[in-house]
């Protein structure tokens, strides 16, 4: 008998939509008929915290230090009636459970304002274009992280929404601190998370709970669940996995970790999980355990005697999202950034297309590591099973696809799967900027439902980019964020600085990039990072082949992935921070294009070296039309009406059709030769994407040319064909 097992994502990941690493365990567990349960209890917690009694509580502990807080934490504390009165409702329209509330929400009446309110006078722009919920959510949003300032002054220092004592997990070499803190009195936060806890170990009453951390801000609630567990009941096994231990916990070799958990394991779930139940029913000996961590007479020891490989990607099952409280989340604007908004704002499904990067070669990344190098896709039409099996079990159509960059040939393949069974889905990703990501590939993303890209532009700089592997140059990039943007796919750029060898020139030369392709349009959103280097990165593996220099080489007993170190040839990087935040900012919004770079600093930084044309020259620059026979013809337009005549002309008539066509909005009409109509009558039907199969070039012009109207290369070159290719004709 399998032993009941419940799997938990501790605070805090996402208010909006849950992580979907439990989802993915609890799909695959179905496909072996071993039943699971799940909970996220981030949301639960902030659900009771953010409550009529939660925040009852909260300002009566809030009062016990009245006195040694600031002036705005006070003013908060003054108008907690008005916070307690408002919460359930806000909560409620958060939820989009009561979206009329958006109007008295906007007179500006309503919610108590502190010191997060001060940002709406440098916010005007967003709400000229914001509607009146946007706008609502906004401010609703801003009430929330007022309140969260009071939390984390006068209850607990660790509280974030989206992360919880993150810094406790962060480049924790030794488990001394984070030992030290859970060993402390319970928090407020802690009891909320207790109680909660508490009630579901009782309904569930499981043998196995499986604790997934993705990143350092969960580490800390796994480690007091935990806690709290083995204190209260011993018998339960604890495992711990996700993508913190994936990383940070490969070299463990302190035993103090098993005074909270049983188990850590790493890399893909599916089997340690699976052998993991093997091994407490019975069935499996601890040696033939999969990347299993545990303690072995008070030694941390690591099991990996399997001899079973790891699940293909097309026998882990569908992600099963049931038992989550799906109709709670809430979604928020924090930022103005619009692909920040997307991650805060809606409920997302998550799905991975590919286990794995098909490009895995950048040297910032731990392209070492499984969940990087292991490249294993998916096909587009088992993707779309899972797709439409997770819209009847969710009851939402909103797709983040979570790879590392996914495949341009299987987002192809899978937007050709999306329309051709007439799926209605809203999906975004993130990819590599290359060249495959041509503007007819971008139109047939948009047609599927794809409403925006993220993509790594990194440092802008090409002698970078070629150190960093990433396989593509700045003009590249520009040209791919243009056909995307030109599909009406918004664009988001992962923007890096303080790469090894980096300079202050090519850190302004960057910048200057990024301005420019802000000012041509192709561009809508972006993010800078400062560069972090890593254990399981060829940085990390080989830094004096990077020009930097580890400040230590000796592993930690606990986690060990953040490489602190020296750049010895590059800038002063974290110098860089704040201007390069300021002046994207103000892109983003299309305004202080015309300000000089050094304005943005308040230290001396060299002059640009770009030329002001150079994105725009990009740009203008034509791109080869290469069109190979093995390149697909795909008709995203309707069937055409034809009506055949004769037009007269001064010598001979000539027998014409004209072929009428109906889009969404419009329809326009094709005049051409009689016999080029008639082939086209017959063949677009076969070129259209609800077609069964795909023809390629050489097929399509075969059927030209054996159809006697004549050379297909002279009818490429003809009005006719350059209509059909501006209304829907595509080549990909």
């Amino acid at each position: 008998m399998s032993p009941t097992i419940l799997f938990i994502t501790p605070p805090f990941t996402q208010l909006n939509t849950p992580y979907p690493a439990t989802a993915y365990l609890k799909g695959f567990l179905n496909t072996k008929n071993i039943s699971s349960h799940q909970m996220d209890l981030g949301i639960e917690v902030i659900l009771a915290l953010f409550s009529f009694a939660g925040l009852s509580n909260l300002f009566l502990e809030a009062a016990k230090k009245q006195l040694s807080l600031s002036d705005n934490s006070r003013r908060i504390i003054h108008l907690q009636k008005e916070y307690i009165k408002t919460i359930d409702a806000v909560i409620n329209f958060l939820q989009d459970n009561n979206p009329t509330l958006a109007h008295l929400i906007c007179q500006g009446n309503y919610l108590p304002e502190a010191s997060r309110f001060a940002q709406l006078d440098d916010l005007e722009w967003a709400f000229g274009t914001m509607g009146t919920r946007d706008k609502a959510k906004h401010l609703a949003t801003l009430y929330l992280e007022d309140i969260s300032d009071l939390i984390i002054e006068a209850i607990d220092p660790h509280f974030g929404f989206s992360r919880y004592a993150e810094r406790l997990g962060r480049s924790a070499s030794t488990f001394d601190e984070l030992d030290r803190v859970l060993n402390q009195p319970d928090t407020f936060i802690d009891r909320i998370l207790i109680d909660i806890l508490k009630e579901k170990i009782e309904h569930v009453k499981p043998d196995l709970v499986c604790l997934s951390a993705p990143f350092p801000g969960n580490l800390y609630s796994a480690f007091k669940c935990g806690q709290w567990i083995k204190r209260n009941h011993p018998s339960i096994k604890i495992a711990l996995g996700g993508g913190y231990a994936n990383t940070e916990l490969r070299s463990l070799q302190e035993p103090r970790v098993f005074n909270y958990l049983d188990f850590i394991t790493l890399d893909d779930g599916e089997a340690p999980i699976f052998h993991l139940i093997e091994y407490l029913r019975g069935d499996r000996g601890k040696a033939d355990l999969k990347r299993t961590f545990t303690l072995e007479n008070g030694v941390v020891t690591y099991f990996n005697g399997s001899k079973e490989f790891d699940y293909a990607q097309r026998d882990v099952g569908t992600p099963d999202y049931s038992d989550l409280l799906l109709d709670k989340y809430l979604s928020v604007i924090e930022l103005a950034n619009p692909m920040h908004r997307l991650w805060s704002d809606g409920r997302w499904n998550k799905l991975t297309l590919a286990h794995g990067c098909y490009w895995g070669k950048c040297t910032f990344c731990d392209i070492s590591l499984d969940y990087i190098k292991r490249y294993e896709p998916v096909t587009a039409a088992l993707l779309c099973d899972r797709i439409e099996e997770i819209i009847k079990q969710t009851g939402q159509n909103g797709f983040h696809f979570v790879d590392e960059a996914a495949p341009p040939a299987l987002l192809r393949d899978l937007a050709l799967e999306i329309i051709r069974r007439n799926l209605t889905i809203v999906w975004w990703t993130n990819i590599r900027f290359e060249k495959s990501f041509t503007l007819d590939l971008s139109i047939l993303l948009m047609e599927s439902g794809c409403i925006a890209i993220s993509g790594g532009l990194e440092v802008a700089s090409d002698r970078l980019l070629k150190l960093i592997d990433k396989g593509v140059t700045v003009a590249q990039v520009a040209k791919v964020t243009e056909n995307l943007t030109k599909a009406g796919i918004m664009v988001h750029a992962y923007l890096m600085y303080g790469f090894p060898t980096q300079t202050a020139q090519e850190t302004i030369d960057s910048l200057e990039v990024v301005r420019q392709l802000f000012e041509n349009g192709v561009l809508q959103s972006g993010f800078w990072h400062q560069f972090a280097m890593t254990a399981h990165s060829p940085v990390g593996l080989n830094p004096d082949q990077f020009g930097v220099k580890r400040v230590s080489q000796k592993l930690g007993t606990f986690a060990n992935n953040d490489l602190e170190h020296i750049d010895k040839s590059g800038a002063r990087h974290e110098a860089f921070s704040e201007g390069l935040r300021k002046s994207l900012f103000n892109y983003m919004h299309g305004i202080c294009f015309d300000f000089s770079l050094d304005k943005w600093f308040d230290f001396k930084v060299p002059r640009t070296t770009i030329s002001p044309r150079f994105i725009e020259q990009a740009l203008a620059s034509p791109e080869p039309k290469v069109i190979k026979a093995s390149t697909k013809f795909v008709w995203l337009g309707s069937t055409p009406v034809v009506k055949y005549y004769v037009k007269k002309g001064k010598k001979n008539p000539v027998n014409m059709a004209a072929l009428t066509f109906h889009n969404k909005k419009d329809f326009f009409v094709i005049q051409t030769k009689e016999e080029w109509g008639r082939w086209l009558i017959e063949t677009l039907p076969l070129l259209s994407v609800n077609s069964d199969t795909v023809s390629s070039f050489a097929e399509v012009e075969q059927s030209f040319n054996d159809s006697g109207a004549g050379d297909f290369q002279i009818f490429m070159n003809s009005e006719a064909f350059v209509e059909l290719k501006e209304n829907g004709l595509l080549f990909l």
